[in-house]
């Protein structure tokens, strides 16, 4: 749960007494009070902030509240009224935030003389991107920790097979293409960008599926935009399971319990009646939650089908855990014993990212956040079959840089991906998986030879690389290798395909995909405050993303904009607190901080 502290200015502070009172009036009526109208203005806003209030529709109620939350409303109508009547002293509501992020700094400039290669698994995730969407949204620049930029890249869908040539199949599951272009943001050095896109066959011929999910149902899950959001968005992946799919539910706080065993997706309102039963109360006892949903997926378990289990909660898994080293490792095995484990975040305040990536990551499975219902639709409807149906697994990548031709380099994100040299050719490493119709993009930024770079270069290397100061066209920046396993095999297969200066494309004629992708690389990089963009202004990542909107299907790419725009004016206004009107609808998520309306003059 969040805590409120206040800060009272001295006349606002003399009205606080009067306020209490109101609110302890207002509990004990049945009826609803009517709400004080003035005509005050409210605060002035940006006209960005104002654009995207207009379309940042307030979250509506998913079930009907109890009378105390009704009486609760009642007080908090009257606080509004009676705070109208001030101005020029605002009370400023600050969450005290305990969410929880992995710390970790940039990759780092790596001289190729030193480390030419470098080595990292594939990433599908998308939970950073929800997330940060959900603090612009409240008015927010996110935590450097909760940006991690390959989420932010490979939250969109880029289609390589076609500019790779390749036909994908079972036989043939991923497409792997490689590109050279100008960095935008900086003169002197280039980007290779690595693209893999992965078969998507056809939904019909999909395994059965035995999905279990566990459900928190712990106190801290009462808030709106936790579990009754979980429930919708658990109702509208229920509607793309097959008939002859199976579904259980487990649900944890203090206990555990089985809300409703293995039931085929025939019998729908059997499973709907489960779904719209749970409600929140109590601790959080995660770690035995997970043994009975493994419990649950191993009785159903379908062999040469899909077994996988969706853990759907804040993360915030306060009793129950005495070792989290254990509880991956717990995960590990059950996954090499055939049953993925993806989790699904949902909430503000405590919400506990790091955990919740680290599970996942384990279980070979998917780290979404979810922060509205449109974001359940795109992650468990349009794009179930790429967390069910994984067509290849332990993908890795390695790139091998020519130190005649490339003097430094950095990857741009992955940093929690990074494998040794010698992962890459190890079968027994785990890597990430690709589900049906996944893409994953890793753009570097390299520094050619004989360009001014951020490291001193290497006395004697310096000279062999003045020796070789005619280089041909020809000549390889980069070797890109790529490995991953199919479906069903423990053998792996690798695929090779060489960088070169001729095939250099100048940024202005890359397609809407690349720029697209470098925009949002961009984009991440900035809020990650990454000096190598402190010139970089936010309006030409706004320029580029909208150059690369192109077809735009479901409007992801024009929403990127949109959050570029209010995050170059959150920026502006270098993330102090600044008046902001509350939101009209009682059950919204509040943006903070607030400010109140000024005082009418009688």
């Amino acid at each position: 749960m969040q805590n409120l502290s206040f800060t009272y200015s001295p006349v606002a502070r003399s009205v606080a007494i009067g306020i209490a009172l109101a609110a302890l009036t207002a509990c004990g009526q049945t009826g609803d009070a009517e709400q004080a109208q003035t005509n005050q203005q409210p605060p002035a806003t940006s006209p960005a902030i104002q654009e995207h209030q207009a379309l940042v529709k307030p979250m509506q109620p998913i079930a009907k509240l109890e009378q105390s939350q009704k009486r609760t409303r009642v007080a908090q109508q009257s606080h509004m009224a009676l705070a109208s009547h001030y101005a020029n002293d605002a009370v400023y509501y600050e969450v005290q935030n305990s969410e929880n992020y992995q710390k970790f700094d940039n990759l780092a400039v790596i001289s190729v003389a030193e480390q030419p290669v470098s080595t990292f698994s594939a990433d599908v995730d998308s939970a950073s991107y929800a997330n940060m969407r959900r603090f612009i949204n409240n008015g927010r620049l996110p935590p450097k920790d909760a940006v991690r930029v390959e989420e932010l890249i490979n939250y969109f869908s880029y289609d390589y097979s076609q500019s790779a040539n390749q036909q994908l199949s079972e036989e043939q599951p991923i497409a792997i293409d490689t590109l050279l272009t100008a960095s935008p943001w900086n003169e002197h050095n280039q980007l290779i960008r690595i693209g893999v896109s992965a078969y998507q066959p056809d939904t019909d011929i999909r395994p059965a599926a035995n999905v279990v999910f566990l459900v928190d149902v712990s106190g801290s899950m009462q808030s709106q935009e936790k579990l009754p959001l979980l429930k919708q968005s658990m109702l509208l992946m229920l509607n793309q399971l097959k008939a002859h799919d199976s579904v259980a539910i487990v649900t944890y706080a203090s206990g555990t319990g089985v809300a409703l065993p293995a039931t085929k997706v025939s019998d729908k309102h059997a499973i709907e009646n489960a779904i719209n039963s749970l409600s929140a109360g109590g601790s959080t006892n995660g770690s035995a939650g997970i043994e009975l949903a493994y419990s649950q997926a191993q009785q159903g378990f379908i062999e040469g089908g899909i077994n996988h289990v969706y853990l759907m909660s804040d993360g915030d898994l306060n009793v129950g855990i005495t070792d989290i080293d254990e509880l991956k490792h717990r995960i590990s095995q059950k996954r090499k014993a055939g049953v993925q484990f993806s989790t699904i975040g949902f909430g503000t305040g405590n919400y506990n990212d790091h955990l919740m990536e680290q599970l996942a990551d384990n279980g070979n499975g998917v780290a979404g956040y979810i922060d509205t219902l449109h974001e359940a639709q795109k992650l468990l409807v349009d794009q179930l079959g790429s967390s069910l149906y994984t067509v290849a697994h332990d993908v890795k990548f390695q790139v091998e840089f020519n130190p005649t031709m490339v003097s430094e380099y950095r990857l741009l994100g992955y940093e929690n991906r990074q494998l040794d040299s010698a992962d890459f050719n190890n079968d027994q490493k785990d890597a990430g998986d690709m589900g049906a119709g996944h893409s994953v993009t890793a753009i570097y930024e390299i520094t050619p030879v004989g360009k001014p770079g951020l490291i001193d270069p290497l006395v004697f290397q310096q000279q062999k690389q003045n020796k070789m100061a005619v280089k041909p066209k020809n000549e390889a920046l980069a070797e890109v290798r790529v490995r991953y396993k199919k479906a069903q095999s423990e053998a792996s297969n690798k695929y090779t395909q060489r960088v070169k200066n001729q095939d250099f494309t100048h940024f202005d004629k890359l397609s809407t995909d690349d720029q697209f992708a470098i925009a949002v690389a961009a984009f991440g990089q900035k809020l990650r405050a990454s000096e190598h963009l402190d010139d970089l202004a936010y309006q030409d990542i706004i320029e580029w993303a909208n150059s690369g909107k192109g077809q735009d299907q479901f409007g992801y790419r024009a929403e990127f904009v949109k959050l570029a725009r209010l995050t170059n004016t959150l920026a502006q206004q270098n993330n102090t607190p600044q008046p902001v009107q509350l939101p009209e609808h009682e059950y919204a998520v509040q943006p903070l901080p607030v400010t109140l309306p000024a005082r009418i003059n009688n």
